[in-house]
């Protein structure tokens, strides 16, 4: 019967990790999408700059086209004036030359003087004649140059037109990555979590009735008594009975994770705050912790653990679970923690 209670007092603690893993893989979620949307609104940035520089020198470009078109505009004007004008005065020599002709017809006795005008008044008209001439070319050629004007107008408008098309298209396919991605990201953190919470589970049916082995958030917490002696960093008999528990759980759910997830098991090594004497094999705990949490990771490799699922990592007494100096705070900061997380 006490069993029994002891089994349903453990059953109700259990909300609470799961309630921390919950809430730490929600964070982590979130954590993935603020990354995600960074690099995706920096890519669109980049993106939109690039068009705005080429839209730019679009831009440019026609506003000097335009200039060039309204200067070509203006002289065809100007000639169009000067034929007009040229026109006006030939339509007016004409005119004398008739009445010349008519008063030389009429032998008024001024015959020479009136040969002479009309000799004149021809000479001015083939002049006038050859003006015209030029002017009639000149005009051709501005007529042309226009035309090209416009051609060259239609292809930058044309090349913008494309160019706003394609930033629209880069836009739609960045957005839909985005999107993609947030959903593979879901999934991924969706999938490790499943699986972190089956290994949790596993190691809580395992190692359930030590009581120095507890759940703190996402680790799983050994304290150092039970698998290292004091001072040391070699597993001893204990410990090396509680890794091979701890390898078995591994190595069949390796079995059961995809290997398209890089998961990795993380063996963390904490001590208290006592400083190490100047005798002893370490030189501070930041080598105690590391050569501990090293140890383990060695004995796990030699029990079948892939090296490559292992990390180590060495705290000191810098990460503390527990404040203060008494015997039973340090006791808690002395620990292996192990947490299952992605590479």
């Amino acid at each position: 019967m006490a069993l029994g209670k002891n089994r349903r007092r453990d059953r109700g603690v259990d909300y609470w990790p799961g309630f921390v893993d919950a809430l730490s893989t929600l964070l982590l979620a979130i954590m993935f999408l603020l990354t995600v949307f960074v690099l995706v609104q920096f890519i669109l940035s980049r993106e939109i700059s690039g068009r705005d520089e080429v839209l730019n020198r679009l831009n440019s470009q026609i506003s000097e086209l335009t200039e060039l078109l309204a200067l070509e505009k203006s002289g065809k004007t100007d000639l169009e004036d000067t034929l007009a004008n040229l026109q006006s005065s030939l339509s007016t020599s004409e005119n004398e030359r008739s009445r010349l002709q008519s008063l030389l017809d009429r032998g008024t006795g001024a015959g020479d003087a009136a040969n002479a005008r009309v000799g004149t008044l021809t000479d001015e008209l083939s002049q006038e004649k050859q003006i015209s001439a030029r002017a009639t070319s000149q005009i051709e050629l501005l007529n042309q140059q226009i035309a090209a004007l416009r051609a060259q107008i239609a292809a930058v408008e044309g090349a913008l037109q494309a160019s706003e098309a394609k930033d629209q298209s880069s836009q739609a396919r960045i957005s839909d990555l985005g999107r993609r991605l947030n959903v593979a990201l879901a999934q991924r953190v969706q999938e490790l979590n499943r699986y972190r919470s089956d290994f949790f589970g596993r190691l809580r049916e395992i190692l359930s009735d030590r009581e120095n082995i507890r759940i703190v958030g996402d680790r799983f917490v050994f304290q150092s008594e039970v698998l290292f002696p004091v001072g040391g960093n070699e597993l001893d008999d204990a410990g090396r009975v509680e890794m091979d528990k701890l390898a078995s759980a591994l190595l069949e759910l390796a079995q059961e994770i995809p290997a398209e997830i890089n998961w990795v098991l993380r063996v963390d090594g904490h001590t208290d705050n006592a400083p190490l004497s100047g005798s002893g094999r370490y030189r501070d705990n930041w080598e105690l912790s590391s050569a501990r949490a090293t140890s383990v990771v060695k004995y796990l490799i030699t029990r079948g653990v892939p090296a490559n699922r292992l990390v180590a990592a060495g705290f000191g007494e810098f990460q503390p679970i527990a404040e203060g100096d008494t015997p039973e705070v340090r006791s808690q900061n002395r620990r292996i923690e192990l947490k299952l997380t992605e590479r």
